[in-house]
């Protein structure tokens, strides 16, 4: 085939008057984020309004079920927050995987830099929270401090246009991709509860079920799903983060795919016989078992990794996560500015803490000549992507849930979401000043 013959188009439907501009919505980078962002201010809105108590009685209302004489009742706000939100850590795992293997981290001198800004980005703010908390149980929430939240970072990115250099975009996915794995290895250690060997020993043995059938073909989703609950099951009872499960299974997708380019085309070739007979004879459809090696052919050409990202990560971004944000981010504002110790060590962890470790650590790491810093990346740029680092919504305040209870946990959410607001104005407004203008911009004719 030509590789510059024009595609072609698929059947027009009524319905795509109506699909085309969600798709280009959902497609967008900052949708996600702008999502999340109205999810949260309608949680605060009705948190401080007449259905506050209604909603976090509707939070609070314990669902179960009933499996093998084992009785599972949680309130709803665990199922998101233990259940749902695994699914947004498997589209975590799926973008680790994918940066180890072919993207910014793959080799020890691309992840140089990030690595070394995301480690500052957590000691710092971590140390920062340890000298302002007030000790005691306050004590707990030092993790709340250390992750980034990607979806709004990315957006505020999204929002600054063409004028975001592509070394400092991708600098920031590498940062993020690397906070993201800090996050989870937090909760593992920081915020895990007492080991049980027994459910721990069986969420590792489906796990490596998952692995073998990985490793022999076996390429039915549906028994991936039901092996992912299993482990997901065990590792709940384990007093491991049942989340965990969900980094787990994405680090175990494959990023290859099983039918390679060449092997597509003579798939391609050999059908091309049966569609034109198909077409002189003015058949409705090509044969049905030729159609099927078709699709089949055509799926399987695409990365499982690439393929179950692109099939999750709607689902994540535009109902699991602003879900959470409805479930979570309801908290009370002060009626008064006087903030307690926690608020306050969680705003200058986040605000303060996150661009001086990233500008600090990567200003380090390149004068002692292990990282090298992308000529058209500038100091004042990596200043700002530091700043925007600072919003730490969704995984501070999922730490926050694991770390506190109660009114600590409402002060740790009012000074996340301060944080978070103050980092995000503050990174735009620098970056909209030292990024270059593009042209004719700022021009008065």
């Amino acid at each position: 085939m030509d590789p510059g013959a024009r595609r072609p188009e698929f059947p027009d439907e009524p319905i795509e008057t109506i699909m085309q501009p969600l798709q280009k919505f959902v497609s967008t980078e900052v949708s996600g984020g702008l999502l999340l962002l109205v999810a949260a201010t309608v949680a605060l809105l009705l948190a401080n309004t007449g259905p506050g108590p209604w909603m976090e009685g509707l939070w609070t209302t314990d669902v179960g079920l009933v499996v093998a004489g084992r009785e599972w009742s949680y309130p709803l706000r665990h199922w998101i927050n233990d259940g749902l939100l695994t699914i947004f850590f498997f589209v975590v795992g799926l973008e680790i995987k994918r940066e180890l293997v072919d993207g910014e981290l793959s080799t020890p001198a691309a992840a140089a830099l990030p690595f070394a800004a995301a480690l500052g980005g957590m000691a710092v703010p971590a140390a920062i929270y340890w000298v302002l908390a007030p000790g005691g149980e306050a004590t707990q929430g030092w993790g709340i401090v250390m992750a980034s939240d990607i979806a709004f970072v990315i957006g505020c990115l999204a929002l600054l246009g063409s004028r975001v250099p592509a070394a400092l975009r991708i600098f920031l996915l590498a940062l993020a991709i690397i906070d993201d794995i800090g996050a989870v290895v937090v909760i593992a250690v920081g915020y895990s509860h007492g080991l049980e060997w027994l459910p721990f020993l069986i969420a590792l043995a489906v796990l490596l079920g998952v692995y073998v059938m990985r490793i022999i073909g076996v390429r039915a989703v549906m028994a991936f799903w039901l092996a992912g609950i299993l482990a997901w099951a065990a590792m709940h009872e384990s007093g491991l983060h049942p989340t965990l499960t969900g980094v787990a299974l994405g680090l175990l997708t494959p990023v290859g795919p099983w039918v390679s380019p060449s092997r597509l085309k003579r798939f391609i070739d050999w059908s091309g016989p049966f569609v034109r007979r198909a077409q002189r004879q003015e058949a409705r459809e090509v044969p049905k078992p030729i159609g099927q090696q078709l699709k089949k052919a055509a799926r399987e050409s695409v990365p499982p990794q690439q393929r179950l990202e692109d099939a999750v990560h709607p689902w994540s971004a535009f109902l699991i996560l602003p879900l959470f944000a409805l479930a979570n981010a309801g908290t009370q504002l002060p009626a008064t500015l006087n903030f307690e110790p926690v608020t306050l060590a969680v705003i200058a962890g986040l605000a303060l803490g996150k661009p001086l470790g990233i500008l600090g650590f990567a200003w380090a790491a390149v004068r002692l000549g292990l990282a090298d810093k992308p000529e058209e990346v500038g100091w004042s740029m990596l200043a700002g992507a530091g700043m925007l680092a600072g919003i730490g919504f969704t995984m501070s305040i999922f730490i926050g849930g694991l770390a506190f209870d109660g009114t600590l946990l409402a002060d740790a959410k009012l000074g996340v979401l301060l944080a978070s607001l103050l980092s995000g104005a503050v990174g735009l407004a620098w970056l909209w000043i030292v990024l270059p203008k593009r042209s004719g911009e700022g021009d008065p004719t």
